[in-house]
């Protein structure tokens, strides 16, 4: 079946869209950074193409060490005159933000598209998510600030490209609420445009954000170092995070999520049809996220039950072109996943693979890129199918690594020793799960488990709203956030009052 690029969903059409929506923001030929106040034609653009089919896209305008110091100094200052804004104005501002966005909400959804990769469902979920769980904090911020104040300088947010919406804008949102100016990075990877827009409809109700873009070392002496922040908050993986918490006074309030191999385990099971749905929906954004499941520990007696559950799952899972469809008409398409961030990750997950199976992991499945939806003569080369290795050496990448990407690992284990230990290989992880019919054993083993949240019987995530957010070990420094505690973690209390979070002197989980 031929396959055409829906009308008026190419990325000109968008970014068309953009500079009529935003032209204080977006220029013909390029997009502006924002900070004291005013969109900036400064900074020097960076090449870019989206990962969908090859298209160039407009790439991120690089600040100077020098000009990200001068926004800094900038939003210092406007941090000082909002946090004495009444919150009663705070809410007003904020919730006319979110109505503008709600507004443009297909818009900044197409932007994800191209800029990410995501397919409709997920891009239009990532700014669904972002707009609900802001609304949410506007109506409960007053019992979260009683007894709290903002923090003494704003706070600079760092984020990885994967969730542009529900993460790093969501985490502005709710720290201008509680009220603290906001710097915020722009993704290199991807989520410009999109961040963009959203910063030019926010900062039409003269909230204090400031929005640049530029290298992450070059910048981040001044966007984590400078004295004027009071606190971090980096989303990304463990080597980045390192350095950003080398760079953190340990006096200065920081919140660094990082990456853990975050696993399923399958131990005394029977119910194989409710883990395949489980299986099929992980594959969402090619598992580029936080929260996927790369790593299956298999009881041994039961491989042969897993796999009867799980191989079908691996030839249904729908990838491609999230804007390809074969009739004008036609709705876009409803697939698990689009390309991945890039073709460098491509290319990076294959040879983590081939070395692998170089080191002795036996290869279990290698889609076809080819069964995937496409236009014809498209660019395909940032798309990767389903790869499955089994037993990978402990001398590979993959197996102590979170991949990134849609590629699964499985280990064998005879004992509950061997369980655990393998589901713990990467010292910490946001979430795990258990697949075991007895809900005693299921807690028992849950409780020994170096992750954050533990699923009996299901997936866990992120979560919105009042669901708390963290993570055991390595993969989280900080403050926790979610719920009451995102606040908290950007404001001050009593002395007394502790954070709950993963800290150099002590670790507090809250009660849940």
């Amino acid at each position: 079946m031929s396959l055409i690029l829906k009308p008026g969903t190419a990325y000109a059409d968008a970014y068309a869209r953009c500079v009529a929506v935003a032209p204080e923001a977006f220029h013909d030929d390029r997009v502006l950074n924002l900070w004291g106040g005013q969109w900036r034609r400064d900074g020097a653009p960076i090449p870019a193409t989206s990962a969908v089919d090859g298209t160039e896209i407009a790439g991120p305008p690089f600040l100077s060490l020098q000009e990200a110091s001068a926004a800094v100094a900038a939003t210092a200052q406007a941090h000082r005159e909002w946090r004495q804004v009444p919150l009663v104005e705070r809410k007003a501002k904020i919730t006319a933000a979110l109505d503008a966005l709600q507004t443009h909400r297909d818009l900044l959804s197409l932007l994800l598209v191209w800029e990410i990769g995501k397919p409709w469902r997920l891009a239009t979920n990532d700014v669904d998510r972002c707009i609900d769980g802001v609304r949410w904090y506007v109506e409960e911020i007053d019992r979260m600030l009683v007894g709290r104040a903002p923090l003494a300088g704003p706070v600079s947010n760092i984020a990885s490209w994967n969730y542009p919406m529900s993460v790093l804008m969501h985490a502005m949102l709710v720290q201008l609420l509680a009220g603290n100016a906001v710097i915020a990075k722009t993704p290199t990877d991807g989520g410009l445009a999109c961040l963009t827009l959203a910063c030019a409809l926010a900062a039409r109700e003269v909230l204090p954000i400031t929005l640049v873009s530029g290298s992450g070392r070059t910048l981040s002496p001044a966007l984590v170092a400078a004295p004027e922040i009071g606190g971090v908050s980096f989303v990304g993986g463990r080597a980045a995070g390192s350095q950003v918490e080398s760079l953190v006074d340990q006096g200065k309030r920081h919140i660094l999520e990082q990456e853990g191999l975050n696993c399923w385990g399958v131990w005394e099971f029977s119910d194989w049809k409710t883990l395949s749905g489980h299986l099929r929906k992980s594959f969402d954004y090619a598992k580029q996220r936080c929260t996927a499941y790369p790593r299956y520990v298999v009881q041994r007696s039961l491989f042969d039950d897993f796999l009867t559950a799980y191989l079908p799952v691996l030839d249904e899972v729908r990838f491609g072109h999230p804007l390809a469809v074969a009739s004008p008409d036609d709705a876009l398409p409803d697939l698990d996943y689009g390309p991945l961030i890039n073709a460098a990750k491509v290319k990076e997950l294959n040879d983590a693979v081939a070395e692998t199976l170089d080191r002795g992991g036996v290869p279990l499945y290698r889609g076809d890129v080819g069964r995937g939806r496409f236009i014809d003569g498209q660019d395909r080369s940032a798309y990767l199918a389903p790869v499955v290795v089994l037993s990978p050496p402990s001398s590979s990448a993959l197996f102590h690594a979170e991949p990134f990407g849609p590629v699964d690992t499985i280990v064998l284990v005879d004992t509950e020793a061997e369980l655990l230990t393998a589901m713990n290989a990467s010292n910490g992880a946001l979430v795990a799960s258990l697949a075991c019919d007895d809900e005693a054993t299921a807690q028992r083993l849950g409780r020994q488990l170096q992750a954050f949240k533990v699923g009996i019987n299901k997936p866990r995530s992120r979560g919105d709203r009042e669901e708390v957010f963290g993570g055991n070990g390595a993969s989280w420094r900080g403050a926790f956030v979610g719920g009451e505690l995102l606040v908290r973690a950007v404001t001050d209390g009593a002395p007394d009052d502790p954070l709950h979070g993963n800290f150099p002197s002590y670790t507090l989980h809250p009660a849940t």
